[in-house]
């Protein structure tokens, strides 16, 4: 208990830079050791070197060499002939294809590697298909080992599955002597369509006894000549087009020549077939032979032009185009005298043929601007304002035929609307007009610009415009779907008609006369001399007659409004009333005081200079 000092010797130490481990020559606290204690390893090591120390050192024995797998297995492949097959979708020829292609396998880092052998133009990327790596063989993230292969089994790379068929030597005795038991060998298949193409067909020609050298030399700078016509005028903007067939008898090639003339507008093209052999009859091929993209040889032709295939006055196919043959030049005439003893050589005119006429079509009206002015964008691609009758505007400029209107409608407010028409004879347009109304809750002014206004019932081909014949006084006329009646007219409409009744019908003439007849006989009246209170009671009751008949015109007069207007406005009861009063009560309960008729009926009303009788009146 009195112990106060616990250090420990130390025990560690350094000699030329390494550290080393030191028996303790002290104990705890600087306590004397009696005895120098070993640690349990050195007892350990003292037990096992027992024999050791008896006998000796014994040898011990070498040890075993090692190996890396990079160095043992160093250029050692196994390789496997396989095959895969692959789906052609648009093709006619094949439904499927066979690559082959060689699988190794390397020992050295279990790495694998798949190689197509490249095949020059074969159109498809070959070469290493799967680059060398350690190939995953499923989801769990093993990969593929060689004991995994053998012959005669599929596997899968990649979605790809390929069939192995075979080995080399090398691999064969490498997989045997691991004691792998191997599948029989199979054989490799092979591609159809390049087996097909491998092995053409045989043909056997047999050689032509015909000296082509003799044919030359004999006909050589020899040509016929003939004259030609293709008729291209069933096509858009075809034409007769003249051609020359050049037939040269060296070598029995063909060629067409365009004939050109001046401005004829076409570029300066002189051939339009160049000189080659024309085939005349083909072989029976398949439909879908791309004919049109390939040469044509003998074995595709049964038959070509030659001489005799040409005649005047016949039609020849060539590529497609068919000539008719109207003449030809001397030479070629001598040569078929001799040749095949042809004597017929009579030139055809040729005639032109005549155009046909299209009919024009025009597209139905649809509403916009002027039916005449927008008829014109059908007849030219820059359209001409339509022509106006000069004459005829010249004769009647400023000359105007003016009618009152009174609108047809369900709604009795409409029915109390009054318009004036304007008829223009300069151009036989019309306009409406509606004279304002004081607090009748409707806005006067223009209802219808100058327009021509056709009739019910005509059409775009065959348009009837209204006409001043067609305007009598009681007739209706519609107006862009709105129905109106004539009242009224002016004298000038009547003057004019009388003074050009060859003109105008004599019902539209004889209805404006029985229109006009009762004003004329009361201004007949007021022109003559006979004083106004002593006119007769026979002529104040036909005064009455034509001031009534006039007076039903305006539709919206109510004899009882009238009498109580007057009424209200006598206050002494009288039953007499200023002038001036009277016309502007007239005014404000719209009756047409200005009337010539109306007029005559005030005077006749009239007490004195300034006063009128509303109840006569």
């Amino acid at each position: 208990p009195q112990k106060t000092s616990f250090h420990r010797s130390q025990t560690l130490g350094y000699k030329n830079g390494f550290a080393f481990s030191r028996l303790p020559t002290v104990g705890i606290g600087g306590e004397r050791l009696y005895v120098n204690q070993l640690s349990q390893a050195e007892l350990d090591e003292l037990s096992n070197m027992r024999p050791t120390l008896t006998y000796g050192q014994a040898k011990q024995a070498p040890p075993s060499g090692f190996i890396p797998a990079h160095v043992a297995f160093d250029k050692k492949i196994l390789k496997f002939d396989a095959y895969f097959q692959e789906d052609v979708p648009l093709s006619a020829e094949e439904h499927y294809r066979i690559r082959q292609v060689a699988i190794y396998y390397y020992l050295e880092d279990d790495s694998m590697s798949v190689i197509e052998p490249v095949v020059q133009n074969s159109g498809l990327p070959q070469g290493k298909l799967v680059r060398r790596h350690r190939v995953p063989k499923n989801d769990r993230g093993d990969h593929y080992h060689w004991k995994d292969l053998n012959r005669g089994m599929n596997i899968t790379m990649y979605g790809r599955t390929y069939r192995i068929v075979d080995c080399d030597p090398f691999t064969q005795v490498f997989l045997e002597s691991q004691g792998i038991e191997l599948n029989p060998p199979e054989k490799m298949v092979f591609d159809p369509y390049t087996e097909l193409r491998r092995m053409p067909m045989r043909k056997y020609v047999t050689p032509s006894d015909f000296d082509q050298l003799k044919q030359f030399l004999t006909y050589d700078k020899q040509v016929l000549r003939f004259y030609a016509m293709w008729d291209d005028t069933d096509s858009m903007f075809g034409e007769n087009r003249p051609y020359v067939i050049h037939y040269y008898l060296a070598d029995d090639t063909v060629e067409v020549r365009e004939v050109h003339q001046q401005n004829d507008g076409r570029d300066p093209f002189p051939i339009l077939i160049k000189r080659q052999r024309l085939p005349k009859t083909f072989v029976d091929k398949k439909k879908t032979f791309p004919s049109c993209v390939l040469e044509i040889s003998d074995q595709e032709v049964l038959e070509w032009y030659t001489a005799k295939d040409f005649a005047v006055g016949k039609s020849t196919t060539l590529l497609g185009r068919t000539f008719f043959i109207y003449d030809c030049d001397e030479f070629t005439r001598n040569f078929y005298r001799d040749k095949f003893g042809i004597t017929d050589f009579q030139p055809v005119e040729i005639q032109k043929k005549p155009l046909e006429e299209v009919p024009q079509v025009i597209p139905p009206y649809n509403g916009f601007g002027v039916l005449e002015d927008s008829l014109q964008n059908c007849f030219s691609l820059l359209p001409k304002p339509p022509r106006k009758d000069i004459i005829k505007m010249l004769e009647n400029h400023h000359k105007v035929l003016r009618y009152q209107l009174a609108l047809e409608s369900p709604n009795p407010e409409d029915r109390k609307r009054r318009f004036i028409l304007s008829y223009f004879l300069s151009n036989d347009m019309i306009s409406i007009y509606e004279p304002p109304v004081r607090n009748s809750g409707i806005i006067g002014g223009k209802y219808l610009g100058k327009t021509r206004v056709a009739k019910p019932g005509s059409t775009t081909e065959n348009v009837k415009y209204y006409e001043p014949s067609d305007l009598t006084i009681g007739s209706t006329i519609e107006v862009f779907g709105h129905r109106f009646v004539i009242t009224d007219a002016d004298e000038y409409v009547l003057n004019y008609m009388e003074s050009n009744t060859e003109s105008f019908p004599a019902a539209t003439l004889q209805s404006l006369r029985d229109h006009f007849r009762p004003r004329q006989v009361v201004k007949e009246t007021a022109n003559s001399d006979i004083p106004t209170l002593g006119t007769s009671k026979q002529e104040l009751d036909e005064l009455i007659v034509q001031v009534q008949d006039e007076l039903k015109l305006h539709e919206h007069l109510n004899n009882k409004n009238i009498r109580e207007a007057f009424l209200q406005c006598d206050e002494d009861g009288s039953g007499t009333m200023d002038k001036t009063k009277f016309l502007g009560l007239c005014d404000s309960l719209r009756v047409p005081a200005n009337a010539f008729l109306v007029n005559k009926l005030i005077d006749l009303c009239s007490r004195g200079e300034d006063k009128i009788n509303y109840h006569d009146f």
